[in-house]
């Protein structure tokens, strides 16, 4: 019963606008490829993936949030009744270039935590919010989580200014991969990119801000990107680059 009532529910969302998040997903996952939801916070993204019949290993370092998935998503038999029994993993840590602690600052506003000194100094939020709490977390890397779970089919990163670390444990292709960009720190993302490009050859889209949509119909080089991005007179421009290895 729970479980068909959860399946209305989502009926439900996707005919209230919450379609295209489904659709915009269902391009880079079918059921049961592997993802992996690096910056999870409390799930809403792991939630579309597991519905999309993907299996879904949920990386989240922050206490609260993690505790939030936990209860979601760390009980068999709740996930058993959900269908999702045997396709969620949850992972309590960060990640970076390599193993090892770093301090995350929490926010009250949870998802702007982050472990980015510079993104928490000098970015948009730094005269609004504050983070006054700082928690030593557990780090490993992109590399060793392929190596425990198998590479994915598909990994979103949203980690508020560290993606380059991030991508940095990376050191071989995963078919498609999403990681946030903002305007004010745009030569991080070109970090990224070119990080990307030296482990294989790969083509780019993006989405502004919560769209949810492809700005592009089609794949397109690193320096289309890089002018479309460029086109946009937004000072707080923002979205997801999204990446596609040959």
């Amino acid at each position: 019963m729970m479980r068909i009532v959860k399946r209305l529910l989502q009926a439900l969302n996707k005919s209230n606008g919450q379609s295209e998040i489904y659709n915009l997903y269902s391009q880079f996952i079918d059921t049961g490829d592997l993802c992996f939801d690096v910056g999870a916070n409390i799930g809403n993204r792991t939630e579309i993936f597991l519905e999309l019949g993907a299996k879904v290993v949920s990386i989240e370092p922050q206490e609260a949030c993690f505790k939030v998935l936990s209860r979601s998503y760390g009980n068999r038999l709740l996930n058993r009744l959900q269908g999702y029994n045997g396709r969620i993993f949850l992972v309590n840590k960060g990640l970076g270039e390599e193993e090892g602690y770093l301090p995350l600052h929490i926010s009250e506003t949870s998802v702007i935590s982050t472990m980015s000194d510079k993104w928490m100094r000098e970015g948009r939020f730094s005269n609004k919010y504050t983070w006054p709490e700082t928690q030593l977390v557990s780090i490993t890397t992109l590399d060793k989580l392929i190596l425990k779970y198998g590479l994915p089919k598909f990994c979103k990163i949203d980690v508020e200014g560290f993606e380059y670390p991030v991508l940095k444990g990376l050191t071989k292709p995963i078919p498609f991969i999403s990681f946030e960009f903002t305007k004010e720190f745009f030569d991080d993302a070109q970090k990224c990119i070119d990080h990307l490009l030296s482990i294989g050859h790969a083509e780019f889209n993006f989405s502004i801000a919560e769209s949810h949509k492809l700005y592009y119909s089609k794949w397109v080089t690193q320096e289309e990107l890089y002018e479309a991005l460029s086109s946009f007179d937004d000072d707080l421009l923002w979205g997801d680059i999204y990446v596609k290895f040959a």
